[in-house]
């Protein structure tokens, strides 16, 4: 074949996969309804990103209950949890504002009702050092849990949480996806048993929702990250949003109506 013709068919190679995701802005916008927020969007066979709002994408957020899926993971990696049915949390008799905490429970179903003190449990257990090594190994956003083990990634009045971006949450999830992280397929099998949040006949979503204040003030944040397989391709996603009243359940019904009007759901 000769030289010309290579060249033109490597460069047409490259220019094919540098496209990013075609996601109609009035997709996008119809889905936020006037809210504040961003979407970043993966496809985890190319690398090839899609990002609307890139201003709000890059900005420093706390993870909220999102980090229940690094958590997880590191417990896992830790033998300090090992399946979906094994008793996970034992509830301490300590009645909270979420009656679904109040009773023992499954890693599942704590993963599934996002049980604050479960996950604070384990990332004691877990312990300061063996979690900074692995937020470091990961290399998870500012890698900065210096407020507690118990409580960095939680934002409240006056604490410095750990802090990551909307497109980090993706990439992350991307590497993940791609065994590019140090976990192993034990490990991301169970995660990915628990995280399952929906199935159609167009294809599977996986993600975990996190709710909590934004930069200290009276507005609320709400994150949906994960990612959805649909016809043999995988999707990496991070969703925010961010106003008044606005929690990790509205991240989530935004990805979902985007990712069925693509046909991903």
């Amino acid at each position: 074949m000769p030289i010309k013709v290579i060249f033109m068919l490597t460069i047409s190679a490259i220019l094919v996969s540098c496209q990013t995701i075609h996601i109609p802005e009035a997709t996008l916008s119809d889905a936020f309804t006037g809210k504040d927020g961003t979407i970043v969007i993966i496809d985890c066979s190319s690398g090839t990103m899609s990002n609307f709002r890139p201003n709000e994408s890059t900005e420093p957020l706390a993870p909220c209950s999102t980090f229940k899926i690094w958590n997880t993971l590191i417990g896992l990696e830790n033998g300090l949890i090992h399946s979906p049915e094994e008793i996970f949390y034992k509830w301490d008799g300590i009645t909270r504002e979420m009656p679904e905490w109040n009773e023992d429970l499954t890693l599942i179903k704590a993963f599934q009702v996002s049980c604050v003190p479960a996950f604070q449990d384990l990332a004691r257990k877990i312990g300061a050092q063996r979690m900074q090594l692995w937020i470091d190994k990961i290399n998870y956003g500012n890698r900065d849990i210096s407020a507690g083990i118990d409580v960095f990634w939680l934002p409240a009045p006056g604490r410095t949480t750990l802090l990551i971006t909307p497109e980090q949450q993706a990439w992350l999830m991307y590497k993940l996806i791609t065994g590019k992280l140090p976990f192993s397929e034990k490990s991301r099998i169970v995660l990915k048993d628990i995280m399952k949040a929906k199935e159609t006949d167009h294809g599977t979503l996986y993600g975990k929702t996190g709710s909590g204040t934004y930069n200290n003030s009276s507005s609320s944040l709400g994150w949906y990250v994960g990612y959805v397989e649909s016809k043999g391709r995988a999707y990496a996603f991070a969703c925010t949003v961010k106003g008044s009243n606005l929690m990790g359940k509205d991240a989530r019904s935004i990805v979902e109506t985007i990712f069925t009007k693509k046909g991903f759901l």
